[in-house]
């Protein structure tokens, strides 16, 4: 759980450097996705670990569309991969 809520606050660390008319949507997106997935259950690591790595990619994927330093991400990456 620790672990997701650090993703969380990671992904919405990188909202902020998204265009400022932009933000809001992604936001209400972010908590959209981490509400969803809240019923996963935490003892499947294997399903926890993909989650993780979605978000990170969805993140990349959302920074480079705003053309947003992908290098922004790296903590993110950290966490998700580590």
């Amino acid at each position: 759980m620790e672990k997701a809520l650090r993703v969380y606050g990671e992904v919405l660390r990188l909202v902020r450097q998204l265009p400022k008319d932009t933000r809001p949507y992604y936001a209400k997106y972010v908590r959209e996705n981490f509400v969803n997935y809240r019923e996963v259950d935490a003892q499947d690591a294997k399903s926890l670990e993909e989650l993780f790595h979605r978000a990170y990619n969805h993140s990349l994927w959302v920074l480079n569309k705003y053309s947003v330093d992908g290098s922004a991400a790296d903590k993110l990456k950290e966490i998700c991969y580590g």
